[in-house]
């Protein structure tokens, strides 16, 4: 075996390489964003996905084997949306006045996100598992795949169509808020939330921090409905 060889056996024996390698990736990818000047495409989540499923496939390391050494980013994935509070709270007279169109959108969005889902994949005689994955698809990851697990669907494809919706969200809520004329950043926040989780949440934040405080309360509220909207349209699709 050769020194590179006999290092890295050693180094995948380390429970921290997988934290390491994920941190390192991400601090990457976001100097790309950052030298872009933030532009919509090159989204740092996107990019450092791409990057260590390189990393993964090169190695022949397992998505087990990453995951249970890199699963402390997962964990920090609460904290991280409890601290949207924090925005929340210092503009909560702003908030306070967009209650009832905030509440509308909402209803709106998240009906709109699962319906127009589901009804597009049944109508192309997707399986009913596969329905149940897609079904919360513009949810925060951790609940999507508890929504998912919870109805029988399969979590692993959860998360890869959240991730999907999130990036897609992303990379096009910028460039078409601009095309449609709304420069109301509250609206646009809440719009990058609603659809896109917390992938649109980070993106809404480096475009503004009130569009990122909205974005974030519409991804709580969100998951919320979606929880409780998923499990009556898989039942009606019986």
């Amino acid at each position: 075996m050769t020194a590179a060889g006999t290092l890295w056996v050693y180094l995948a024996a380390t429970p921290l390489l997988w934290l390491t390698v994920t941190v390192l990736v991400w601090l990457l990818a976001d100097r790309l964003a950052a030298l872009s000047g933030r532009h919509p495409l090159v989204n740092p989540v996107m990019i450092a996905i791409v990057l260590v499923a390189l990393v993964l496939t090169a190695t022949g390391t397992p998505y087990g084997t990453y995951f249970a050494g890199a699963q402390f980013v997962h964990f920090l994935l609460g904290p991280a949306t409890v601290a949207i509070a924090v925005p929340l709270f210092r503009n909560w007279a702003i908030v306070r006045r967009n209650l009832l169109p905030m509440l509308a959108a909402l209803a709106a969005g998240s009906v709109v996100a699962v319906a127009s889902a589901l009804a597009i994949a049944a109508a192309f005689g997707v399986p009913r598992p596969v329905l149940i994955a897609l079904a919360p698809k513009s949810v925060t990851a951790g609940i999507a795949m508890g929504i998912s697990e919870a109805l029988g669907g399969e979590p692993a494809l959860t998360a890869v169509l959240v991730i999907t919706t999130g990036i897609l969200g992303a990379v096009m809520v910028t460039p078409l808020m601009n095309a449609l004329r709304i420069r109301d950043y509250p609206a646009r926040g809440f719009a990058a939330g609603l659809a896109s989780h917390g992938i649109g949440t980070a993106r809404a934040f480096t475009v503004n921090p009130l569009a990122g405080t909205f974005a974030g309360i519409a991804m709580g509220l969100n998951a919320l409905l979606t929880a409780l909207l998923v499990p009556l349209a898989i039942r009606w699709l019986n």
